[in-house]
């Protein structure tokens, strides 16, 4: 082999090793048929990224079946909205699949406020109602539009985005993500409700208000 075809070859791996974290950055792969999380088994020293696999014996039907969603969430709330998830939490049989599901039903002029995911894009179809919807760039490049019934709409993995109904009936979608476990973080909540509190000054600052006025946000959103 000649230095400069070894060379080409060194440099081909390394950049194949470079590119794998962003190839690897969703879910893992599965490694078998099935995975179904045996959520007993936290109780005990065992920790793992996700969930350790019951075992075959122990798997029913029922490990892979929710009704969760049949239900509208309760609205009557602040925000005059619900979300019912089906993730590896609450349906075992998604372990290790990278996948999972959402309904988010939305009272009158309700709202799904400024949030991220931070490990999964969202698809959300419309079920019922119509809705103003829109999701904000690292360029803060605002894409907003109207999503009806039986319409969809896609929200970038990791971006802020948000949902309202723009209208005085009910409405609901079903969302959909490359994630068991998308994980959900309210931007308000995350700033002003923290444990322990992200500081007063640290936020006035940031947003350039009096502390006085983050103050009275703060008691808005108890840490929980």
């Amino acid at each position: 082999m000649t230095n400069k075809l070894a060379t080409s070859l060194l440099a081909a791996a390394v950049l194949l090793a470079l590119a794998a974290p962003a190839v690897l950055a969703g879910d893992p792969d599965m490694l078998q048929d099935i995975c179904v999380a045996d959520y007993k088994s936290l109780k005990g020293p065992l920790r793992v990224n996700g969930f350790p696999c019951k075992r075959p014996e122990n798997v029913t039907a029922n490990d892979f079946f929710s009704n969760a969603l049949a239900t509208p969430g309760n609205t009557g709330n602040a925000l005059g909205s619900a979300v019912t998830s089906a993730n590896v939490e609450t349906l075992p049989g998604l372990n290790t699949l990278g996948v999972s599901v959402s309904r988010i039903d939305f009272a009158a002029w309700g709202v799904n406020p400024p949030h991220v995911h931070p490990r999964a894009t969202e698809v959300i179809f419309v079920l019922q109602g119509s809705l103003d919807v829109g999701f904000v760039t690292t360029a803060n490049r605002l894409y907003a539009r109207t999503v009806c019934a039986g319409e969809v709409f896609v929200f970038p993995r990791g971006l802020v985005h948000y949902q309202k109904n723009n209208g005085g009936s009910p409405a609901a979608v079903l969302s959909a993500f490359d994630s068991q476990l998308p994980g959900t973080q309210p931007v308000a909540e995350a700033l002003f409700g923290a444990a322990p509190p992200v500081p007063t000054d640290v936020l006035a600052r940031s947003f350039q208000i009096d502390g006085g006025l983050v103050e009275a946000i703060k008691s808005k959103f108890p840490p929980k």
